[in-house]
């Protein structure tokens, strides 16, 4: 379960960016995006798809955990 930094890029998308990897890639699909819940399930342009715990929405940039969808 990795760590992975959240934040708006000079376009104003969301980028996801796994440091231990050095991979940051554009979220294409983010489940929850609302002031009351923010998270859930993350699709990114390569296709790979990650889950975020649901919290109320952030100030970003923010660092939290993410666990690669279907993981148990």
């Amino acid at each position: 379960m990795p760590s992975v930094m959240i934040r708006r890029n000079d376009e104003g998308q969301l980028t996801f960016y796994i440091a231990k990897k050095d991979q940051e890639e554009i979220v294409v699909s983010l489940e929850h995006d609302s002031p009351e819940l923010w998270g859930g399930e993350v699709t990114l342009g390569d296709g790979s798809t990650y889950f975020i715990e649901p919290i109320p929405q952030p100030k970003l940039p923010i660092t939290v955990r993410a666990k690669r969808a279907g993981e148990a």
